[in-house]
């Protein structure tokens, strides 16, 4: 079993930063792939972000890509989101995921524990 708490969403202005945390507790926090999925309200559970069990590999959604950073630190069980050059549309509520097996990164079925969401609102 894992236990994810995500902290940091929060209200800003377009073009803006944000640094999300996630931080992880339960078993061995490197054996699990991680990931950022956000959700915003009459949308899909899509993925914004993930990273490797190592941090070495990470993809990204094209809408994101050049403004948002993902990165981990297995000696503390932390994952990070920085978001930064935030738009209007980046609102949502952002989950912190952990996938333990070998499956589709972008799908969140892939994943086998989450966090219970934070709030991120981006005002134009």
């Amino acid at each position: 079993q894992v236990q994810l708490v995500e902290s940091g969403g929060g209200l800003v202005q377009a073009g803006g930063s944000l640094r999300l945390s996630c931080a992880a507790s339960g078993r061995t926090f490197s054996n699990y792939a991680m990931a950022w999925f956000r959700q915003a309200p009459g949308k899909e559970r899509e993925l914004v972000a993930a990273i490797s069990r190592s941090g070495r590999g990470t993809a990204y959604v094209d809408s994101v890509k050049g403004r948002f950073t993902i990165s981990r630190d297995n000696a503390k069980n932390m994952v990070y989101l920085q978001m930064n050059s935030l738009k209007p549309e980046d609102t949502a509520v952002y989950y912190c995921a952990a996938r333990q097996g070998d499956g589709d990164p972008y799908r969140s079925g892939s994943y086998n524990y989450w966090g219970q969401g934070t709030q991120v609102t981006v005002s134009s």
